[in-house]
């Protein structure tokens, strides 16, 4: 046998070891990143656009049902579904603005 060292030295099992838990980590942190959701979440303007929306579409079909029962019981029905409708509207829209938090009724009223 000759006493000269070899070019290349042996790595250790722990080198290996060390090297390969590294590339699990990157690995797993990788897929954390890629499998984490795209959307955070509502926001507040989201939130407040789909209130007014529920306030409009249901101030209006709330109001055209109750009008049509009403015009129903009373044989009055043309014009009871339009005061109903016209009553859906208005009640939907004062929703629409006592909760935007800007309007007549912000300033501490009822």
């Amino acid at each position: 046998m000759s006493d000269e060292k070899p070019a290349r030295e042996p790595i250790g099992e722990d080198a290996r070891i060390d090297a390969l838990e590294e590339r699990l980590k990157a690995a797993r942190e990788r897929e954390d990143q890629r499998n984490q959701p795209k959307v955070k979440g509502t926001s507040a303007s989201e939130k407040a656009g789909n209130r007014a929306l529920a306030d409009l579409v249901g101030g209006v079909f709330g109001g055209l049902i109750v009008g049509w029962t009403i015009g129903w019981f009373f044989d009055i029905n043309p014009w009871a579904l339009l005061v109903g409708l016209f009553l859906g509207i208005v009640v939907a829209f004062r929703n629409i603005i006592r909760n935007s938090g800007s309007g007549p009724t912000s300033g501490g009223g009822s």
